[in-house]
């Protein structure tokens, strides 16, 4: 069953499309996955669906009430975790969430007991009493988690929740996104770290450009590329002489994509290139450390789909 249908959402800025005729929808019990390099237009359609701001058409139900018609029906069902860290750094953690309780109608017992409920599910019990500037950022985004969920909503949007925070808090963050999730709750999640939506996403959109352009679970998108090589060559020096465009003109070559010690192409597999890569890659000066066959991932689909990184 649906808990969420977007219809038909368009949204210009001028005479820029951001959202071009978005649909979909999210069923009850779902961690859906919503990725797309910057400017693809995630966060618009995540201000639109939170009634932040208007489409220019098309319409957004959310647990059987039209946004547009019943706007505080649909916003009492949504915690929302912003991008940004949304606290009162001079207040300790328990205010936070007792502030944040109040605005969602908590009161008395039901309130004390879901601060207790948000704070366990965060890991941030012992850290109760303590003011949010002492915090690390890490702490900090467990805490923004806490405030969206202490109303125990139907719906919660996580958008970039574990950006610059270090690999315990990020592994905490997953785990409580996964204890949320068997809770009941359905979870709009957006990163940049495909790891984390292969690892806690049932369902997954991709976009860009304004457009979604692939939906499904990892199994379904991954099997959109099963006919494809992945190939990733590990370099001690010269990326900065490779040129992607000249890579991609290699016979069977799909997409590339180069940092400073890695060299990651997807091919065809048909067709037979790596003796032309290399070759590609010594003539210009590159040394090449080894070389290694990769199992396609959610990574090489979206580079396949997009032609783009996923923080281009």
């Amino acid at each position: 069953m649906s808990l969420i249908e977007v219809k038909n959402i368009t949204k210009r800025f001028g005479h820029k499309v951001v959202l071009d005729n978005i649909t979909l929808a999210i069923d009850e019990g779902d961690v859906f996955g919503l990725i797309g390099p910057n400017g693809a237009g995630k966060s618009t359609l995540i201000n639109i669906m939170t009634g932040l701001w208007d489409s220019d058409s098309g319409e957004v139900i959310i647990g059987g009430y039209d946004l547009k018609k019943e706007p505080l029906k649909v916003k009492e069902q949504i915690g929302l975790v912003p991008q940004e860290i949304a606290l009162f750094e001079g207040i300790t953690a328990y205010d936070n969430l007792e502030f944040f309780g109040y605005l969602y109608g908590l009161k008395g017992k039901l309130l004390k007991e879901r601060i207790n409920e948000a704070l366990e599910v965060t890991g941030l019990q012992n850290k109760r009493k303590e003011k949010v500037n002492r915090f690390s950022g890490g702490m900090k985004r467990r805490l923004n988690i806490a405030c969206a969920i202490a109303h125990r909503p139907k719906l919660i949007i996580m958008d970039e929740p574990t950006v610059g925070i270090d690999t315990q808090s990020r592994n905490h963050i997953l785990q409580s996104v996964k204890a949320l999730n068997e809770m009941g709750s359905t979870i709009i999640y957006t990163s940049h770290y495909m790891e984390e939506v292969e690892e806690i996403c049932t369902r997954v959109a991709i976009m860009d450009y304004g457009k979604i352009i692939a939906e499904g679970t990892v199994k379904e998108l991954m099997s959109m590329i099963d006919d494809q090589n992945s190939l990733w060559i590990s370099i001690l020096t010269g990326a900065d002489r490779i040129s992607e465009a000249e890579i991609k003109e290699i016979d069977g070559v799909i997409s590339v994509e180069v940092d400073e010690s890695t060299v990651k192409i997807n091919s065809s597999g048909d067709i037979y290139n790596l003796d032309r890569i290399i070759l590609y890659l010594t003539e210009r000066g590159v040394s090449i450390r080894n070389i290694e066959n990769k199992t396609p991932n959610l990574e090489t689909v979206f580079l396949t789909l997009t032609g783009r990184k996923l923080r281009d």
